[in-house]
């Protein structure tokens, strides 16, 4: 049995899923939170051979990551919650790494790649620093495993110059890289593939706009199965409105935002990237608490919600045009596009111009692994489809052990 561990390490988190990569099943799933906190806590789900985890939280102080990661591990091996019996088991650890810099494709670990990584820290400064971490710890833990790494930026790597390229001065982006990278793309890269099987199309015939929407979102025009635009720029910032991200603005508000409101180039930033989006406009960054203020009357909600809908139209109508309205398909992952039914009634209801119709009846349920929410009539097909990223950051390490 081939047995793959896929993390995804944040600042003061650490998410897992150990995969059987021979019957593409989980074994075990968690998530370490708080690390550094005077009290941190691990939510371990074990899946046994039925449809139901067992859920085992346990509340203790994790000093740094490396404690965290050793509580998962003993949890996946003793007592009610194991999986494995070994630590060599673990034959393989995949990395979700949210900026890869210029790397297009998975990487096998080396001292070369980890030096890369942290040149490209200030494009991901929430994300990067804690892969790094996850890393070196992850090497300490299971020496005997491949470590590969694979960018949520490396799907995007198929886009022309002149969708990526920033109209500055040429030597800026000579001499610091300053492009669009986008991100989210081990998603994107997912739900494309699983909606051209849908379709009964080799991928590499299938176009599609993807759009996946959560607290973090973007939007991906896929033409032959390759990204030839996506809404993340340089950085995660850019694009869509978000939970607490503003997305594309004048960029000339930073140097106004500092000459005229006091504050310095930091407290910009946190401002953009902490304060900003739904939170910003209506105080709430939660898709549910938005609708629900907004069933409350609240103006700001609405307006919250409005705004959002907005933006994710205007970037699909830009994306159906970069296609030339040659579509398969549209897409909704992610947590608010595969559970929010508003939202995509809402988007999708806006589109009618370009040929898209919603199903309401389908587009009400409750999706499973994916659904057809497209009206019969409609010009072209509408998908929910369940995201896996973890599972495709499984199959990539398994790709390169």
């Amino acid at each position: 049995m081939t047995k793959i561990l896929v993390i995804n390490c944040g600042s003061s988190t650490i998410k897992y899923q150990l995969f059987n990569m021979d019957t593409k099943e989980v074994l075990c799933s968690g998530l370490v939170e708080k690390i550094g906190e005077a009290m941190s806590r691990i939510t371990h789900k074990k899946f046994p051979d039925t449809d139901k985890a067992t859920k085992t939280i346990q509340e203790e102080q994790f000093p740094t990551h490396a404690e965290g990661m050793k509580k998962a591990v003993e949890m996946m091996m003793t007592g009610d919650t194991a999986v494995i019996t070994d630590i060599n088991e673990i034959g393989g650890v995949g990395h979700r790494i949210v900026h890869g810099g210029s790397y297009f494709k998975p990487m096998v670990v080396t001292p070369e790649v980890i030096e890369n990584l942290r040149k490209v820290i200030p494009l991901a400064p929430l994300h990067n620093p804690g892969h790094l971490i996850g890393i070196k710890v992850a090497q300490e833990i299971f020496p005997n495993a491949t470590h590969v790494v694979v960018f949520d930026t490396a799907f995007h790597q198929t886009m022309p110059a002149e969708a990526y390229m920033y109209p500055l001065p040429y030597e800026i982006y000579e001499k610091y890289a300053v492009r669009k990278y986008g991100a989210h793309g081990t998603s994107h890269k997912y739900v494309a593939r699983r909606a051209a099987e849908l379709l009964g199309k080799p991928l590499d015939q299938t176009n599609l706009i993807t759009c996946h929407i959560g607290s973090g979102s973007s939007i991906c025009a896929i033409k032959n199965g390759k990204c030839i635009d996506t809404s993340m720029g340089l950085t995660p910032l850019d694009g869509l409105m978000m939970g607490t991200r503003c997305g594309s603005i004048d960029p000339a508000t930073v140097g106004f935002l500092m000459r005229n409101a006091g504050m310095d180039i930091d407290a910009v930033d946190k401002m953009m990237t902490k304060q900003s989006g739904l939170l910003g406009i209506c105080g709430v960054n939660d898709i549910r608490d938005v609708h629900a203020k907004v069933a409350e009357g609240d103006k700001k909600a609405k307006l919250a919600l409005d705004m959002m809908n907005y933006r994710i139209r205007g970037f699909i109508g830009n994306y159906f045009a970069q296609l030339n309205g040659q579509l398969d398909a549209l897409v909704f992952t992610a947590g608010v596009g595969e559970n929010d039914e508003i939202v995509r009634r809402a988007v999708i209801n806006g589109l009618t111009g370009l040929g898209f119709k919603l199903n309401e009846e389908e587009n009400d349920k409750r999706p499973g692994e994916y659904a057809l929410i497209s009206a019969a009539d409609s010009k072209f097909k509408i998908y929910v489809i369940r995201t896996n990223e973890e599972l495709e950051i499984a199959n990539e390490t398994l790709a390169l052990m």
